[in-house]
């Protein structure tokens, strides 16, 4: 009864992982959960106490904007300015998102017709690839390998796909690598993009999520870069707002308008509410934001400790809330992940979930307190793996 598009697809990483947890949970195992990355602690009170107020008021019951609240927009362009140095006309080159997945998805819709190709990072966010499938397009897969630092290779794309290519996702910091990327890199992108005309997405979900005085470039800063291209950034991860389902597109005025008109009929906007709390979130103190990071990078900490004592040669990820760590020999990512799950009552995502070329990884979410760590560290190591 369903369409060839949906019969295509695998079965949705995180739905079958939660499908796996419950069993297990149903078996009365006390499960550690560092599998799907959802923030574990609340969203901050001042934030919440927002949405509370403007919750109340009858005017933000109605359809919202298409495109967004001026005033959300406005925040957004603020904060960008502010926090990387970008100028931005909120009227024409912001745009508001029920989360950055729903952009992702929605993206492809406005650029690629049935044949063209879209350049996807793998391992990665499984929606590039769907998104693209749903479309029409052809994903053509950029492999991220450890010895490139996970950065893809352009010069490794055949020029065949690169004739067709249209579009390109990119994500650093990455997710699930944890890898970053440099201005020299982003220059490199904005040539390719110039020299092949494709339009790339930066996917910045993880820009403010950063460690060891790190700082995540904006792809946009770079020279042209907002003549072939635009940034995502959500406040789902950076605020502990993963359920409220809002973001922000940023770039080429053009870009936006496509992806504007997608979603003028697909979706009825974000709910005003929710963007007015956002406006708190991106224009109040972000004290709140390097809080998280002490915790995080606390987590990380602890996890890295553990892991290397058992045997996994980790290394420090200098942003994101993931560790992506390579498996034990005599295991593939799979079997690694329900050794995990089934011998240790821990959920950590196996690599081949995000892509071909994530086998042999599986990711870990700090998603869970120091002493939930070491506890699930302390399982492993009676793993003798």
């Amino acid at each position: 009864m369903y369409s060839d598009r949906i019969n295509s697809l695998p079965p949705y990483l995180f739905a079958t992982i939660d499908e796996s947890k419950a069993a297990i949970k149903a078996k009365g195992v006390d499960v550690i959960d560092l599998g799907v990355g959802d923030p574990d602690q609340p969203t901050p009170a001042h934030i919440v106490d927002s949405m509370c107020e403007a919750v109340k008021k009858p005017e933000t019951h109605t359809y919202p904007s298409y495109t967004g609240m001026m005033s959300f927009r406005e925040a957004a362009a603020d904060w960008c300015k502010e926090s990387r140095g970008l100028e931005l006309d909120p009227a024409s080159e912001v745009l508001t998102m029920i989360g950055s997945k729903e952009g992702v998805a929605h993206i492809p819709l406005a650029f690629i017709n049935p044949g063209d190709v879209t350049l996807c990072p793998d391992p990665a966010y499984p929606v590039y690839k769907i998104g693209t499938q749903f479309a029409g397009g052809e994903p053509h897969i950029m492999p991220l390998l450890e010895e490139n630092n996970f950065l893809p290779d352009f010069d490794a794309i055949p020029k065949d796909k690169l004739e067709k290519a249209k579009l390109m996702f990119l994500n650093y910091p990455n997710n699930p690598t944890s890898a970053i990327a440099d201005e020299k890199f982003f220059e490199e992108v904005v040539q390719f993009a110039k020299d092949n005309d494709i339009v790339v997405i930066h996917d910045n979900a993880y820009s403010e999520m950063t460690y060891d005085n790190y700082k995540a470039p904006s792809f946009l800063s770079i020279d042209g870069a907002m003549d072939v291209g635009i940034e995502l950034y959500s406040l789902s991860k950076t605020y502990n707002m993963t359920g409220w389902r809002l973001a922000f597109a940023v770039g080429n005025k053009d870009i936006i308008s496509g992806v504007g008109k997608v979603k003028s009929n697909v979706d009825s906007g974000a709910f005003d509410a929710i963007q007015m709390a956002g406006i708190t979130a991106l224009s109040e103190s972000q004290q709140c934001v390097a809080d998280m990071n002490t915790i995080y990078e606390e987590r990380r900490d602890a996890l890295l400790k553990g892991l290397n004592e058992i045997g996994l040669d980790v290394k420090a990820p200098k942003a994101t809330f993931y560790v992506w760590a390579p498996v034990p020999d005599g295991y593939d990512s799979m079997g690694f992940a329900k050794l995990l799950l089934e011998e240790a009552g821990i959920v950590a995502t196996p690599g081949v979930g995000f892509g071909t070329y994530g086998e042999g990884y599986i990711r870990f979410a700090l998603t869970r307190s120091v002493d939930r760590i070491n506890e699930a560290v302390e399982r492993m190591s009676k793993l003798n793996i």
